[in-house]
């Protein structure tokens, strides 16, 4: 198969890579982290000037026509760089979720103004009780007078949710709790009455919010997709999710890995660079080959990430986050320790880098919950 770019794709990373490494170092990012809305809202505007918040869209709708690889590059680069933009959040999982089930005005309302910088989405999915299970759905949607609905319950850790000015919410129109049938999607103004919004940081320095809908009006054009089928969309954005957050883990230990490489060639002990130790240097080789570990499932991932085949898409999806998850946690234990005190101190990268790596872990699932998908599934390899 042939992984080689394209001469349009090596420009896109090139441009990313820059950007991260002139705007993006570690004073800058703990800078935007003291933002109200916890990032940079110049550095939004700077990737809606550079077509990356349109890149998933149809030209059509303002956008740019890229595919996931596109996406993987993104995701990639800023994974170096630790970006706190809600990028993942607005682009990935709330574009996602307009091109594949929003109605063609919904779109064309909502996408351009994505692309422009104008317009944050956030996906409410996430419950107290559900842990991974995008079925177990408490929140509800009541039918109401006029074709409207009528929405209640709470979504708790909504990526960027005290930021966005749209939220996708999940919500049961019908059936019993962890039904897959009955589940629908709404856009909710993140502004309306009855919402509610508890922002706060996250540990790996991202923001995340807890929200409540007490008796939110929603009116018919508020549903996203087909009523009571949603979950379909819902878990296929999620994929997506899935393809780009390993993309950014492999930039993130990509990066890890570099800087613990230079410290072992930096730090002396006895009078010599600690590098220089045999054990230590079979230790920096072990980390590298997890890191190319998890590059080839990111590769598979991303190749899967539109696959219509669902059973195959979400089995190769899980197996890369499994290897994603498993590889970062290796990685990011060995850079600690290999760094010594230091790796643990705030003021410095290496901790930092391991604190997402174990958010992108858990995020949409750990490596324990999708490794007993995959054998729930029958393996990887179909008997023959």
């Amino acid at each position: 198969m042939d992984f080689d770019l394209t001469e349009e794709q090596r420009l896109l990373r090139d441009a990313v890579e820059r950007l991260v490494a002139e705007e993006y170092d570690f004073d800058k990012r703990k800078a935007y982290a003291q933002e109200p809305a916890g990032f940079s809202p110049a550095r939004w505007a700077q990737y809606a000037e550079l077509g990356l918040l349109g890149l998933p869209f149809p030209e059509a709708l303002g956008g740019v026509g890229g595919t996931p690889v596109e996406t993987m590059l993104v995701m990639e680069a800023f994974g170096r760089g630790l970006v706190l933009e809600p990028y993942l959040a607005t682009v990935v999982l709330g574009g996602g979720l307009l091109l594949l089930g929003g109605s063609a005005a919904q779109q064309q309302e909502m996408v351009p103004e994505i692309a422009r910088g104008r317009l944050r989405l956030a996906f409410a999915f996430g419950e107290r009780q559900a842990r991974y299970d995008l079925a177990d759905v408490a929140t509800t949607a009541t039918a109401a007078a006029g074709g409207g609905f009528v929405l209640s319950g709470a979504k708790g850790v909504v990526l960027h949710g005290d930021s966005a000015d749209r939220l996708i919410v999940t919500a049961r129109t019908a059936g019993g709790p962890r039904e897959r049938e009955g589940i629908s999607l709404f856009l909710v103004d993140a502004q309306a009455a009855g919402v509610t919004v508890r922002g706060y940081p996250t540990v790996d320095g991202l923001r995340a919010a807890e929200i409540a809908f007490r008796e939110v009006r929603l009116g018919p054009e508020a549903l996203l997709g087909p009523r009571d089928h949603g979950l379909d969309l819902a878990e296929r954005a999620i994929d997506l999710g899935i393809a780009a957050v390993a993309a950014e883990a492999v930039g993130a230990m990509s990066a890890l890995h570099e800087l613990t490489i230079d410290y072992l060639k930096t730090r002396k002990q006895f009078g010599v660079a600690i590098g220089s130790f045999q054990a230590l240097q079979h230790r920096a080789v072990d980390m590298f080959v997890a890191l190319e570990q998890a590059r080839s499932m990111s590769y598979l991932a991303t190749m899967m990430a539109e696959a219509e085949d669902a059973l195959q898409r979400r089995r190769m999806l899980s197996a890369a986050k499994v290897q994603i998850g498993r590889s970062a946690r290796f990685l990011g234990q060995q850079a600690i320790q290999l760094h010594g005190g230091v790796g643990m101190t705030m003021e410095y990268k290496a901790g930092h880098y391991f604190k997402r790596l174990a958010m992108i872990d858990t995020l949409f699932g750990d490596a324990d919950h999708h490794l007993a998908l995959v054998a729930e599934s029958g393996g990887l390899i179909d008997a023959a």
